[in-house]
């Protein structure tokens, strides 16, 4: 039995589901209302099991998106999985949101709204796949041919009026991650719990100061 939690975007998802050999069937779902995170996923979760008589010592590993998206909603999501993988010893395993998107769009650019006129971005290249946080000068440049801009996926609103050239898909869910680490199960490739932490995809905090003192130092030139 594997379990599946998604709190990163403006809709949460839980998912039950059964592994036989490399195949998966999701047993049933849940979704959660955006800010009820903290208060639903604990009883949402526990009313999934007991409708399928299922209990979290039976779970054999926990699948958990941990971002990019809302702040509060990852926290959450990864704070809920680190304490239940902690009580129960169930191995974890966690993966971007943005991987999620390009599994279900099978696409090799996907793109989120991080907010502040920035946005999420994954380039799935055919060596290594990397995940940025880009302002739109930069994502445009990243998508740089009319090829590019047609295969970029995105699955809200505000980003396909941006780039209406992207393909609008339906936002993955917590039954989609499921599929995404198929793969890792067989092997036993799992997450470190004690390092286990949000994927953010933030600038840090020296870019953020190099970006004020350039500022500063504009300013003062003028």
């Amino acid at each position: 039995m594997l379990l599946a939690i998604d709190t990163c975007g403006s809709t949460g998802t839980i998912a039950l589901a059964r592994r036989e050999g490399d195949h998966i069937t999701v047993l049933g779902t849940a979704e959660l209302a955006n800010k009820t995170y903290s208060a639903m996923l604990v009883p949402q979760l526990r009313e999934l099991l007991e409708m399928h008589q299922t209990s979290l010592q039976e779970i054999e590993a926990i699948i958990v998106v941990n971002g990019p998206g809302s702040f509060t909603g990852v926290r959450v999501g990864v704070s809920a999985v680190k304490g239940l993988a902690e009580v129960f010893a169930t191995p974890v395993i966690a993966v971007s949101r943005l991987h999620v998107l390009a599994h279900r769009a099978q696409s090799r650019y996907v793109a989120l709204d991080a907010g502040r006129g920035e946005f999420y971005f994954r380039d799935d290249e055919p060596v290594a796949s990397r995940e940025l946080l880009l302002s739109l000068n930069e994502l445009q440049d990243e998508l740089h041919s009319e090829a590019a801009r047609h295969a970029l996926a995105v699955c809200e609103e505000k980003v396909a009026a941006v780039f209406p050239e992207a393909r609008l898909v339906d936002p993955a869910t917590a039954s989609d991650a499921l599929a995404v680490v198929l793969p890792r199960l067989p092997t036993g490739d799992f997450d470190d719990l004690a390092a286990l932490d949000g994927n953010y995809l933030r600038r840090s905090d020296a870019e953020l100061f190099a970006k004020q003192k350039s500022g500063v130092q504009a300013g003062k030139t003028q």
